[in-house]
C-alpha cells in the first residue's frame, strides 16, 4: 500500500504516546489500532502490525528496567505460562464476538480498573509486595490465563487487566508494570509469528510504529521507577477514564 511521509511521521508520533501509556498503564493500542486502519490497513492486518510495535516497545522498556532491581524473572515466567495458553484460546474466540459487545465489555473492564486503583489495595491493606510466596497464588495464575484469552483476542487494554490482577495480589504498581511488560512481551511473540505467517503484518508501518513505541516505552519505564506507585496510580486513573468514556460514547 502507498503511504506518504506525513502518515509515517504521525504514526511514529502516536507510537511514542502509545508506548508511554502502555508501559505506565495501558490503552495505547486504542490510539494505534484506529490510526493503522485509517491509514488503510484491514482490521486484522492492523491488529497484527500493532503487535510488532508492542514487542519492540516492551523490549525497550525491559532495557530500562533491567538494572532497577525490581524485575523477578521467576514470577514473570510463571505468570506468562498460563497467559500463553489463554492467548491460544482467545485467538479462536475473536471471530465469534459481536464488535459492539466487545467495546462495551472493554469499557466496563477499564472502569473496574479505575475502581481498583481508587481503592489502592496495596496501601489499604499494607500488603507485603516483596513476598513472592504471598503473591504467587493459584487465583493470580488463573487471572493471567483469563488475561491471555483476552490478549489473544485483541491487544487493546490488556495492560489494565494485568494491573488489576497484580494489585489484587498485593503487588505495587511499579513492580506490576514490570511484570506486565514481560508477560505481554512473551505472549505477543507467538502472536506476531502467527499474524506474519498468514501475511497479516505490514512490516514498514510496523517498524515505524515500533520506533515511536520504543522511545515512549523507554521514557515511561524510567519515570515509573523514579516517580513510584502513587504517581503511576494517578496516570492509570486518567487514562482509564479517558479510554472508557471513548468506548462508551463511540
Amino acid at each position: 500500500m502507498n503511504v506518504d511521509v506525513w502518515q509515517l511521521i504521525i504514526l511514529a508520533a502516536v507510537g511514542m504516546v502509545s508506548g508511554f501509556l502502555n508501559v505506565l498503564a495501558g490503552g495505547g493500542s486504542l490510539l494505534t489500532l484506529p490510526l493503522l486502519i485509517f491509514i488503510g490497513l484491514p482490521a486484522v492486518e492492523a491488529n497484527g502490525t500493532n503487535r510488532v510495535a508492542i514487542v519492540v516497545q516492551n523490549i525497550s522498556a525491559l532495557r530500562s528496567y533491567k538494572n532497577s532491581g525490581i524485575l523477578s524473572w521467576r514470577l514473570a515466567l510463571l505468570c506468562a505460562i498460563p497467559a500463553i495458553i489463554g492467548a491460544c484460546i482467545g485467538a479462536s474466540v475473536a471471530v465469534t464476538i459481536d464488535e459492539q459487545m466487545f467495546r462495551q465489555v472493554l469499557a466496563v473492564v477499564m472502569l473496574l480498573m479505575l475502581l481498583i486503583t481508587a481503592i489502592d489495595p496495596v496501601k489499604r491493606y499494607h500488603l507485603a509486595a516483596q513476598n513472592e510466596k504471598f503473591r504467587l497464588r493459584w487465583p493470580m495464575l488463573f487471572g493471567f490465563f483469563i488475561i491471555g484469552i483476552y490478549g489473544g483476542f485483541i491487544q487493546a487494554g490488556v495492560g489494565f487487566l494485568i494491573l488489576m490482577v497484580t494489585m489484587m495480589a498485593g503487588i505495587d504498581l511499579v513492580r506490576g508494570n514490570v511484570l506486565k511488560v514481560v508477560v505481554i512481551l512473551i505472549f505477543n511473540l507467538p502472536a506476531v509469528v502467527i499474524f506474519a505467517w498468514h501475511g497479516q503484518v505490514d512490516w514498514l508501518l510496523g517498524s515505524v510504529l515500533a520506533s515511536g513505541n520504543a522511545v515512549g516505552a523507554m521514557v515511561a519505564a524510567r519515570m515509573a521507577v523514579i516517580k513510584g506507585h502513587d504517581w503511576i496510580r494517578r496516570v492509570v486513573t486518567i487514562v482509564v477514564v479517558g479510554c472508557a468514556l471513548r468506548l462508551l460514547v463511540l
